[in-house]
Order: structure tokens, then C-alpha cells, then sequence
């Protein structure tokens, strides 16, 4: 084999400069479950404005949607949480699992966050559809599900103890969150406009972070003449006015165009 006759050049310090780097006007949280097919990419999309940016964990669960695999969760939130450095700066963190939050409760899940977060504001799904459908007026809900039934029946009553009544509700009936996240946008807009036109329903929500739900949400208000909005929707919101962020965006229909009060952040 020949010699190698080449020297080890020296290497040269090379000048750089600095600045805030990604997410400069606000960095968000997110814990996404393992099954998730659908959360990351629709908040990216959601969340694609200038200084923005985006951290994911992923924490482990269960395929199946029951009220026993929703509990289990709650061992997991924090194990996710801690993943999220507190050197990033976040500016709100927000746990991806709206029938998760259902059972284990919004305070509880925030609480499990703010272990590893004290000071930066939490949010859910189901946290946020509530901001949303405040800012929105909508006190008689269409609720859009794909769930098996004890898990819908729980939801509804989520929101009849916030005052909202839920006057039309349906669901897909399906506790596999593999089949839930390749269920089709316009399977997702049908059920949205079947429980929307009921004459007493004043706005829709679409429940789970799975379901492919944003892409659809300008149609379903063009079509129904009444506010939609739906889980990764609402979360992305909150989310971004959590963090500061009050950009109005008009391909997202009408929540983008709304803001929390003082109080609320």
C-alpha cells in the first residue's frame, strides 16, 4: 500500500456571529403521542410565521382510544415534558390529546407540564376549544368525533360543564388511532356539515388531533355559514397567542382573526 505523504493542515478559526436563531419572536412546545399521524405537520402549517418555531416530543400511548389507555397517559406527560429543554425559552407548550385531557383533566395535565415547566403557560385541545369557541360566541356545539361512544359521552360532558350545550353530536365510532389519522379530509367535512346544519347548532368542533381537520375548516364555515374549528385548529391558535403571537391569518377562517383578552393570557 503506498505512503501517504500528506500533512495534517491546521485548522483556522473562523470568525461567526450570532442571533436569536430559530423561533427569534416565539418557540412552542409541543407533546405529540406516538400514534399521531396528523399533529406535527398540521401545526407546522398552522404555526409557518415569521420568528416561529416549533419543538416536538413525542410520548408513548396506547393505539386504542378507551378511557383506561387515556389514563396511562398520565405517566407518560411528564417523561415528554423533561425532553423539552428549558434553554429553548419556550413560550407556551401544549399536549396533543384531546381524549387523553378528557380523562385525566385540563388542570392535572397542565400541572404534569408545568413540573418541568413552572413558568410557561400550558395549553390542550380541549383547553383551547373552549378559548376558542368563547371568542367565537358558539354556546350551542356540533361536536364532530371519531371515538367510541363512553369517550364521545364524556367529552360532551366536558362541555356541558363549561355551559356549552351540545346540541348535535356524531361520531366515527373508531377507538384505533391508526384507522382515525388515515380517515379523509372529506369524510371529516361531511360529518362537519351533518352535525353543523342543525338548526339549533350555532358553531362546530372536531375533536382529536389525529383527524385531518384544518385543511377543511374554510370550507365547512363557507359552507354552513356558522364558525368551525377543531383540535390541532384550536391548539395551534391558543398556542400562538399564548406565546405572544397575534398574527391573523385568513386562510384559517374566523379564529385566526381573534384574540384572547389581557385576563385570558
Amino acid at each position: 500500500m503506498p505512503h501517504s505523504t500528506s500533512k495534517t493542515r491546521e485548522v483556522t478559526q473562523l470568525d461567526f456571529k450570532t442571533d436569536l436563531g430559530a423561533g427569534a419572536r416565539a418557540r412552542i412546545g409541543l407533546l405529540v403521542l406516538e400514534s399521531d399521524q396528523t399533529m406535527e405537520w398540521e401545526m407546522r402549517e398552522m404555526a409557518d410565521l415569521p420568528g416561529v418555531a416549533l419543538y416536538h416530543a413525542r410520548l408513548a400511548n396506547e393505539v386504542k382510544v378507551t378511557p383506561e389507555t387515556m389514563v396511562q397517559m398520565e405517566l407518560e406527560i411528564p417523561k415528554a415534558a423533561a425532553l423539552l429543554p428549558g434553554y429553548l425559552g419556550l413560550k407556551a407548550i401544549g399536549y396533543g390529546c384531546t381524549s387523553g385531557t378528557t380523562v385525566i383533566g385540563e388542570q392535572r395535565v397542565c400541572d404534569l407540564i408545568q413540573s418541568h415547566h413552572p413558568t410557561v403557560p400550558t395549553s390542550n385541545p380541549l383547553t383551547a376549544a373552549k378559548a376558542a369557541l368563547k371568542r367565537l360566541g358558539i354556546m350551542r356545539l356540533g361536536l364532530v368525533t371519531p371515538y367510541r361512544p363512553d369517550v364521545t359521552e364524556l367529552m360532551q360532558a366536558r362541555f356541558e360543564e363549561a355551559g356549552i350545550v351540545i346540541q348535535s353530536v356524531g361520531s366515527f365510532y373508531q377507538e384505533d388511532d391508526r384507522v382515525v389519522g388515515r380517515i379523509t379530509p372529506d369524510a371529516i367535512l361531511d360529518a362537519a356539515l351533518a352535525v353543523g346544519r342543525h338548526h339549533l347548532v350555532d358553531g362546530v368542533f372536531i375533536s382529536c388531533t389525529s383527524l385531518r381537520a384544518a385543511g377543511i375548516i374554510g370550507h365547512a364555515e363557507a359552507a354552513l355559514g356558522k364558525p368551525v374549528t377543531a383540535s390541532n385548529h384550536a391548539l395551534a391558535w391558543h398556542l400562538l397567542r399564548l406565546a405572544g403571537i397575534r398574527d391573523e391569518v385568513t386562510a384559517l377562517g374566523r379564529l385566526f382573526h381573534a384574540q384572547l383578552s389581557n385576563r385570558e393570557t
